[in-house]
């Protein structure tokens, strides 16, 4: 249970920025919890009143309406705002800690579970302070107000409500807790397994119909959402199951309240007309207050999710593969050299090498290509490059700079990076451009898309630098799609750039003339192509070859 409970407090100090107005959010449930006990206990008093003669007002009845009425929608009002931007935090922290921790995208995670994390699991924690800890800030208002008046009749009976109401408010949740977590747990893998089929189901579909293999990935998103519905019903059962002893709690609390009317004896306070109108008042305060924390067994079912939520939000977004960034240098670099000094890196220590001593220089304004099959680090380069990852031994020096002295911001201002799968987001093509470099103007914009012999065609668009481009580049061809990413990279300032297989996809004819239109757009920068094949229209100053994790001189 321990470990469960420690993300959850992980997450509530990453709301820290939020604690003042969930702050106000519980003190305002307080004293709504307040106005509904005391609306409660005085309608069951005039009601007792009125049946037995006695006189009572009704104008404190009107305000404390009125006043829970107000209340309840302040408390609404400012716990999900609260609420809301607390989970708009954690989802910026997530993909801030996702963008850090990983490299060549998302790594060794798939999307749907990714995309699982960063919706169903962060969602789910809204639970935790509306469902838990609301409810829970409402005890210190019900339970001193039941013990006291309960006080008034019988001590016994004001500790049998007690015993009661913390039976209620805090064994039942937290056995319901303890009992759920593993349901919670196979709760949210089913929804990120299931998001996982249905996403590779729909990205594949063009090959899942080409194949023939409708039949099979239904069976298995079928697969999936049984599973996802079989958690579903482990944790509903759970629930069912809390919501019932939570029901008992209250009606044996309201049972033992009656049986104490029958035992008192004929004449006593208890039967004048004052002990009958504070008898009613108990008994509509007890159902009041048991009312009012019949969520708490429920929530404490849901606790089991939430455990499992904020555990695997946290594996994410904290799953970082290097120290603490440094400070920004005091002194400027000097030089645009990039070297590689005896580098050894693996991606996990359960796997093997990809670099073991590598060393290579791409002096500044060499042009230079690094050869290899797949699978034999070049894409690992490019993320050590761009401070993505970090070698377990030796260094990587830019100018005069060690990268371990430099924060990443500060190397990727130097270096701009064209892929295999660049990607061109479903906006306008300014705002695909303006990625690269926010504070273009539009002159910029067009000069690079000159430079990457793309202008024309942007031209003669009917809405120019505004057209939407589509998911993906739809509306582009794929020769077309790279010279947009190309343009993309030119409009940096970077003075280095490293294309990691930037003509993957391409047919002969368009790859020699993208790397035509390459040679001569970076005149003037430090290039480092990375590629598994030459096709001679390549103009290089030097050759390396990877092999055996290390970097082999092929040309000079």
């Amino acid at each position: 249970m321990r470990a469960a409970i420690r993300p959850v407090l992980r997450i509530l100090a990453l709301w820290r920025r939020r604690w003042p107005m969930l702050a106000l959010g519980g003190l305002i449930a307080l004293a709504s919890a307040a106005a509904g006990i005391a609306l409660m206990a005085g309608a069951g008093g005039r009601l007792a009143g009125a049946l037995i003669g006695a006189a009572g007002m009704a104008g404190g009845l009107r305000a404390l309406g009125g006043g829970r009425v107000v209340l309840r929608y302040l408390e609404r009002l400012v716990s999900h705002d609260a609420m809301f931007r607390a989970l708009g935090d954690l989802r910026v922290w997530f993909f801030r800690g996702l963008a850090r921790g990983t490299a060549g995208g998302l790594g060794f995670r798939r999307a749907g579970d990714v995309l699982a994390r960063l919706v169903n699991d962060i969602e789910a924690l809204d639970g935790l302070y509306l469902r838990f800890l609301i409810p829970l800030a409402t005890i210190l208002v019900l339970l001193p107000a039941l013990v006291i008046v309960a006080a008034r009749q019988s001590g016994l009976l004001a500790a049998a409500l007690a015993a009661l109401f913390l039976l209620a408010a805090i064994i039942l949740p937290w056995r319901a807790a303890r009992g759920t977590l593993a349901a919670g747990a196979r709760l949210s893998q089913a929804m990120a397994g299931l998001r996982v089929a249905v996403l590779d189901a729909v990205s594949g579909l063009r090959e899942v119909r080409a194949f023939g293999a409708e039949g099979r990935m239904l069976t298995l998103v079928q697969a999936r959402s049984s599973a996802l519905f079989a958690a579903q019903h482990d944790e509903a059962r759970g629930v069912a199951r809390a919501g019932a002893a939570a029901m008992l709690a209250g009606q044996a609390a309201v049972f033992a309240v009656l049986l104490m009317v029958a035992l008192i004896p004929a004449g006593t306070v208890g039967g004048t007309k004052a002990g009958g109108v504070a008898i009613a008042t108990l008994v509509f305060l007890t159902l009041a207050a048991f009312e009012a924390i019949a969520v708490l067994p429920r929530a404490g079912a849901f606790a089991g999710r939430i455990a499992a939520a904020a555990g695997r939000v946290l594996d994410v977004a904290e799953e970082t593969m290097a120290t603490p960034e440094p400070p920004p240098p005091r002194k400027p670099v000097h030089g645009h050299a990039l070297r590689f000094e005896a580098v050894s890196f693996r991606w996990r220590a359960d796997r093997p090498p990809v670099f073991d001593g590598l060393s290579l220089e791409l002096p500044e304004g060499a042009h230079a290509a690094l050869l290899g099959p797949s699978g034999a680090g070049k894409s690992t380069l490019a993320a050590l490059a761009l401070k993505v990852a970090r070698p377990e031994s030796g260094r990587v020096l830019l100018g005069d700079a060690d990268y371990a002295s430099l924060p990443a911001a500060e190397i990727r201002r130097r270096i701009a990076w064209l892929g295999q799968t660049t990607h061109l987001f479903d906006d306008t093509i300014r705002a695909n451009l303006l990625l690269a470099r926010p504070d273009a103007d539009e002159a910029a914009l067009w000069a690079a898309l000159a430079a990457a012999r793309i202008a024309n065609i942007v031209a003669a668009l009917p809405e120019g630098l505004d057209t939407w481009i589509g998911e993906g580049g739809a509306r582009f061809s794929g020769g077309q799609g790279r010279r947009l990413a190309l343009a993309r990279a030119l409009l940096s300032k970077a003075p280095i750039l490293i294309l990691d297989e930037p003509c993957a996809g391409l047919d002969a004819a368009t790859e020699r003339e993208f790397l035509a239109t390459l040679n001569e757009a970076a005149a003037g920068r430090s290039v480092l192509l990375i590629t598994h094949r030459l096709t001679g229209v390549e103009r290089l100053d030097r050759i390396w070859r990877l092999a055996g994790g290390k970097a082999i001189a092929a040309a000079g």
